[in-house]
């Protein structure tokens, strides 16, 4: 499990600039707070949402506080941090806590590929065939049940998706992996209406044998831990 150190109750009262939002804590005090979350996180920033903050240990940082969770109407936790998504998954996979790649050994971090990109991970074994891996981070659920992908447009996400399935087609292994950062769904759909560039790019480096893996978090006021479920892909 990743560990939260201790979280604060807060009110949203706006996002703005992409990386800062406005709160107010239940003292009455406000504060400028950091947002570690690039995309538009539809439906997680409206005024007075309730949610959960950390104390920032980054000495350079204006900001004392990070944002981390979402409380939802129904009481559920939805992480908006969009790198948490590689920190729980690296913690996994040092642990050998996912059974699907547990045979490999070495885990190299932002490994370059040869154009100079990078993925996330690169996954190395003398029994088997190296594996690339991207991960990415979903917050979005527009209708009940459903996880969805992007809720902005990436074109970056679409290049990734391309050099997995170039990788693949070099002769590794390669997965992407969807990360649901909330609790309250059961199924995975790709976001065609927001951005269908990179719908079709999923649709290739799926035909051409690119590994798909949702995964999803179990998330409480302590922390985060990988569910054993896999999500249904629509």
């Amino acid at each position: 499990m990743h560990l939260f150190s201790t979280l604060y109750e807060a009110k949203l009262l706006k996002r703005y600039k992409r990386f800062l939002a406005d709160v107010i804590f239940k003292n009455g005090e406000k504060k400028t707070v950091y947002c570690p979350n690039p995309g538009s996180m539809l439906g997680l920033a409206e005024k007075n949402t309730k949610i959960w903050l950390e104390k920032s240990n980054n000495k350079n940082s204006k900001y004392d506080f990070i944002w981390r969770l979402v409380e939802n109407n129904g009481g559920k936790l939805i992480c908006i941090d969009t790198q948490m998504a590689n920190k729980v998954i690296h913690e996994h996979l040092l642990k050998k806590k996912i059974p699907e790649l547990k045979k490999y050994d070495e885990i190299i971090s932002e490994p370059k590929i040869n154009d100079g990109s990078r993925l996330d991970f690169l996954l190395k074994s003398n029994d088997e065939n190296s594996c690339f891996i991207e991960v990415k981070s979903s917050t979005l659920s527009r209708l009940p049940k459903i996880s969805e992908f992007p809720d902005t447009i990436t074109l970056r996400g679409s290049k990734h998706l391309t050099l997995l399935k170039n990788l693949k087609n070099d002769g590794f292994r390669a997965i992407q992996i969807y990360l649901i950062q909330r609790s309250d769904t059961n199924c995975f759909k790709i976001a065609k209406d927001i951005d269908r560039e990179y719908f079709e790019s999923f649709q290739i480096a799926k035909k051409s044998g690119v590994e798909i893996l949702v995964l999803q978090s179990l998330i409480s006021n302590d922390g985060i831990e990988l569910s054993q479920k896999r999500l249904l892909v629509l």
